[in-house]
């Protein structure tokens, strides 16, 4: 019988195309991320909440996702994040709550990915990212696109958990 694989080993899979309200910001996530939240979860549950009593369905806020373009490149006070929050397909327009954070509307494409469960604390990925690069080297793949983050715990939990995750393409 086939061993069955870890929930922390990489994997390849295809996902559709993501409907996601977004807040960009730049620079270190400690400083600036207590603004993006209060944009992003404010819009996010501002919409839930109209829509509902609106009846027009409700839906689950999901764990916030980030895209970080130049981390691996840059001091952490130039950090270049694009945080985002899945929407219903079928959004057009988002409240925006602080007057000062711009929150916009974006669909996500995704396609294939390799993805992998990071346990522990951020400043612990790199062993992890490392990992999911050979992974995808040895599947004959290679990068096509921006190293994304899915957090499925708090920062603060006991266990940190976090879906590291990049499209990639075949190598021809």
């Amino acid at each position: 019988m086939p061993t069955r694989p870890s929930k922390t080993d990489p994997v390849l899979l295809e996902l559709p195309p993501l409907k996601v309200a977004v807040v960009r910001s730049v620079g270190d996530p400690n400083v600036v991320g207590e603004a993006v939240f209060k944009a992003l979860y404010g819009c996010v549950y501002t919409l839930k909440f109209a829509r509902k009593k609106a009846g027009l369905g409700d839906f689950k806020v999901g764990p916030v996702r980030a895209r970080w373009p130049n981390a691996h490149l840059a001091p952490r006070e130039q950090w270049e994040a694009i945080w985002a929050l899945p929407v219903p397909d079928d959004v057009t327009a988002l409240p925006q709550k602080i007057p000062t954070v711009s929150v916009t509307l974006e669909t996500w494409p995704y396609g294939l990915v390799a993805q992998i469960l990071h346990l522990g604390p951020y400043s612990a990925e790199g062993p992890t990212v490392q990992r999911l690069h050979a992974f995808i080297a040895e599947q004959g793949y290679e990068l096509a696109g921006i190293h994304e983050e899915e957090y499925l715990t708090r920062p603060d939990a006991k266990e940190p958990r976090t879906i590291v995750r990049c499209e990639v393409r075949k190598i021809v």
